[in-house]
């Protein structure tokens, strides 16, 4: 009778061992698939993919997420097409046909101020009411906003400005310099109002594309961005450091003097 109750209580240990070890397992095991799952998450991935310009949000929070951002995406297409299609028409209006803006000014103040006039002198012939011009007058406050805003902009212009020319950061001064450099060939081929319009064009057209082919834009300028680093690590290893090299000597020769 003890033997039996002894084998028993051997069989039921035996069964515990093996219940506790498949528990084991299976927790060691969901862990596992639950780490991995982890790192094959779709954030992790999206982290690790290329985006231009260092971008980590999609191209409407970029622009803002508000009104413009809509107006630029063309997120509505006849209001883009309106805003597009207003400005292509000033363009052609005082580049093409060489409207002045003070001669278009003064022609649309002559025409409205005449057809209100005789439309208030009239009405008492034609037995209709006078018209009613509103009232118009500039608020204060936007125009208070948009001057801090402009402000704001020009001393981080500045700042920035004074940062690249302090010789710190030497690929942000090349950068910097080829970009006014294409600048002032651009300008050079047009005025400002078409250099305006081209701008604007462009800011109605390349971030709908860009948005459009994302991916295909992304792996392309990861491979570009690829070769520019080889490129300027030669230069920099050729040029840059046998200058500061030369430098470092011509100090050290002037201090021995």
């Amino acid at each position: 009778m003890a033997e039996h109750t002894e084998v028993s209580g051997h069989a039921a240990e035996s069964v515990m061992e093996k219940l506790t070890e498949k528990i084991l397992g299976h927790d060691s095991s969901s862990s596992s698939s639950d780490s991995d799952d982890e790192k094959s998450s779709p954030s992790a991935i999206k982290s690790a993919v290329y985006r231009l310009f260092g971008r980590q949000k999609p191209v409407h929070k970029v622009f803002g997420g508000g009104k413009p951002a809509d107006l630029f995406l063309w997120r509505n297409k006849k209001v883009s097409a309106g805003v597009l299609g207003g400005v292509t028409s000033v363009w052609v209006l005082f580049e093409l046909l060489e409207y002045h803006l003070l001669t278009l000014v003064c022609h649309c103040l002559i025409l409205s101020l005449a057809i209100l006039f005789v439309w208030a002198n009239a009405s008492t012939f034609i037995n209709k009411s006078p018209p009613r011009i509103p009232e118009v007058s500039i608020p204060e406050k936007p125009f208070i906003e948009f001057a801090a805003v402009l402000r704001f902009e020009i001393n981080r212009a500045l700042a920035m400005l004074r940062e690249i020319a302090s010789g710190r950061d030497l690929k942000k001064f090349l950068a910097v310099i080829a970009g006014l450099w294409v600048l002032s060939i651009v300008g050079s081929w047009c005025n400002f109002l078409t250099l305006f319009y081209i701008g604007f064009v462009l800011l109605h057209t390349v971030p709908v594309l860009y948005e459009k082919y994302e991916h295909q834009v992304d792996s392309f300028a990861e491979v570009a961005m690829a070769e520019i680093k080889k490129h300027y690590a030669v230069f920099d290893a050729k040029v840059l450091r046998s200058d500061r090299h030369l430098a470092s000597l011509s100090q050290l020769l002037l201090m021995d003097y």
